[in-house]
């Protein structure tokens, strides 16, 4: 293993060694010139062995998924470089996948942990700060509905996650400059918890006595799924507007049982596989998330199959939802959601597609905020590290991220009923201005078959849609 210079073959060459490690179920800690690796070979180490111990998960195959998560432990690290991080949380999702085959043992070390609405508010917003994302998608989705409310009297907005004062703040400041003057505003807030929900009216209404705006919040105190929709009062000569920022697709769970039989747990990697893999393998790290990561796994059978009119309304939650909606005839529906298609059967094609795009979410971090911050550890683990564990680790109705690209969302809502409204070009111009005041590097706003689409770098990430009640 030695070359004639007296350097080590297995250093010049990592996947190599990479692939040796991960067929070799007696070996322990790796040798220690691992942790000395540049960052992208040990990026590119970390990959080749989170696939070939997903698939190990993906087989049933837990000892040597569990051999895996041994030797991945040596690299990884929450504290680390992108991939380092990436690799931490993928690894506690697929162990606690793993865990899940012993109901009993998994129910036992989750039984004290209690869910904190409000520490997920703290790192929603700590995402807002930090990534300019989400305030891209108010900006847009407040240009939209200034637009489509132009003359309106009364204006009615749904909120179906109100939980963010920004957005509105934002939005009645803008009218209150409208030359024909500002409409009579109510805000109609869903969110699972009354605190949050008092908060907003309080902040709202304050801005909106400020400005003198005739204003009303109207809170509704449930979840999305539960949500009954002539709860949401709307009156005779009201312009309706629906915003859905990252919410859409929670509806789309199906039905657990129709999980159970799904063939994910039996899936075996083909030759087309093997073939991705080898992709990612002969690739530095920067050129993996740099060049095509979209492309690096494609669509398995299963996957894009999903695409089909028939599995596009086979949610009844989502179906009924939409028509519900669809039912109050709203002038405007702006929604945004993850630009990413982990709704797949198979783990692995479920694996690979959260690779890629949170690759790029946590290169947005390690780009613009210091390892160190203790916010960006918050983001990362209770976010981030929340939702990948969802993507892998659960299934059915549990199995809440269930993200779908933009191309699935506008075939979903026209069979719906709905109508796209081209957003407007004031739109991307403010987004981007946003972006320059802000400086913002590496973030991009641009326009797709008249949706908004906003990347990092060339990588897309998120998509806004705007839509119509179309008869």
């Amino acid at each position: 293993m030695v070359q004639e210079d007296g350097s080590s073959s297995l250093t010049s060459s990592p996947l190599q060694f990479c692939s040796w490690m991960s067929l070799s179920p007696g070996l322990g800690s790796p040798y220690p010139w691992l942790r000395e690796l540049k960052s992208e070979e040990r990026g590119l180490c970390l990959i080749h062995l989170l696939v070939a111990c997903a698939n190990q998960v993906a087989a049933g195959s837990l000892e040597n998924a569990n051999i895996g998560l041994e030797h991945i432990s040596h690299l990884a690290s929450p504290d680390g470089d992108t991939m380092q991080r990436i690799a931490a949380y993928f690894t506690e999702a697929l162990a606690d996948r793993m865990l899940k085959g012993w109901s009993g043992l998994h129910r036992a070390l989750n039984s004290t942990k209690l869910p904190s609405i409000s520490e997920e508010i703290l790192v929603q917003r700590l995402f807002f700060e930090l990534c300019p994302f989400v305030k891209l998608a108010y900006v847009i989705t407040n240009q939209a509905i200034v637009e489509a409310m132009e003359g309106e009297k009364m204006v009615h907005i749904i909120d179906l996650n109100s939980f963010e004062p920004a957005q509105w703040i934002d939005l009645l400041q803008t009218l209150s400059v409208r030359p024909e003057g500002p409409p009579h505003l109510r805000i109609t807030g869903i969110h699972e918890q009354k605190e949050v929900l008092d908060q907003m009216a309080l902040r709202l209404t304050e801005e909106a006595e400020k400005l003198d705006i005739p204003f009303q919040f109207n809170p509704i105190v449930s979840k999305l799924e539960n949500l009954d929709l002539e709860s949401l009062r709307v009156k005779m000569g009201e312009a309706l507007a629906v915003s859905s920022v990252l919410q859409l697709h929670s509806l789309l769970a199906t039905d657990d049982e129709m999980q159970r039989n799904s063939p994910s747990a039996s899936w075996t990697p083909n030759s087309n596989h093997q073939q991705r893999v080898s992709r990612i393998q002969h690739r530095t790290l920067g050129e993996w998330l740099e060049k095509e990561p979209a492309n690096i796994y494609g669509a398995s059978p299963d996957s894009a199959s999903t695409s089909s009119p028939m599995s596009l309304a086979g949610s009844a939650k989502m179906g009924s939802f939409l028509s519900a909606l669809w039912g109050l005839s709203p002038k405007l529906m702006v929604v945004t959601e993850q630009e990413s298609n982990n709704n797949c059967p198979t783990l692995m094609d479920r694996v690979m597609e959260a690779l890629n795009f949170y690759a790029a979410l946590f290169d947005c971090l390690e780009s613009t905020v210091s390892r160190a911050s203790v916010e960006r550890q918050k983001v990362e683990k209770m976010l981030f590290g929340k939702e990948i564990k969802n993507i892998i680790a659960c299934e059915g109705i549990d199995r809440k991220e269930r993200y779908e690209k933009l191309e699935k969302w506008i075939q979903r809502l026209e069979l719906a009923g709905f109508g796209r409204v081209p957003l407007s070009y004031h739109g991307i111009l403010q987004a981007r201005r946003l972006l320059q005041n802000f400086r913002y590097d590496g973030y991009r706003v641009k326009e797709e078959n008249g949706c908004m689409v906003i990347c990092w770098h060339s990588r897309p990430l998120f998509s806004v849609s705007a839509w119509r009640f179309r008869r």
